[in-house]
């Protein structure tokens, strides 16, 4: 008999648009597409990246404004899959750290709309996130 209740199953199934849709609307109940990661493991191949992918909206920007987070902790996840999940731990605590912190933030983190004028108004950059992490480790 099948079972009827959703709420029993870790997964949703869906097709693209509309599981894009609500990939992004739950990023948000985590800090938004900027923390999102996501894993497709099959039995012989697994693809782990940010829910964001590349962010193409802000490729022309220089220097970058996309948050690193999101496809660091996609890291974490390829990291735990393959067993290393000692390596994985060190760098969620690390990325954890700047995060209480507050000292760098990303301009998603500050809730401010994306674009050239976010470092007036103290957002860092991908790159300056990516330090503030690599310090922490």
């Amino acid at each position: 008999m099948a079972d009827k209740n959703p709420e029993n199953y870790g997964v949703i199934v869906s097709e693209n648009m509309f599981g894009d849709i609500i990939s992004d609307g739950f990023a948000g109940l985590i800090g938004g597409l900027g923390f999102a990661c996501s894993a497709n493991i099959g039995e012989e191949v697994a693809v782990f990246e940010p829910t964001h992918g590349s962010a193409p909206k802000y490729q022309e920007l220089n220097p970058s404004i996309v948050n690193p987070i999101a496809m660091f902790l996609s890291a974490c996840m390829m990291l735990d899959h393959i067993g290393e999940t000692e390596k994985a731990d060190k760098i969620r605590k690390a990325i954890a750290t700047v995060i209480e912190e507050g000292k760098v933030k990303t301009y998603d983190m500050m809730k401010l709309r994306g674009g050239a004028d976010v470092f007036e108004k103290g957002a860092c950059t991908t790159q300056q996130m990516t330090d503030a992490v690599i310090q922490k480790l």
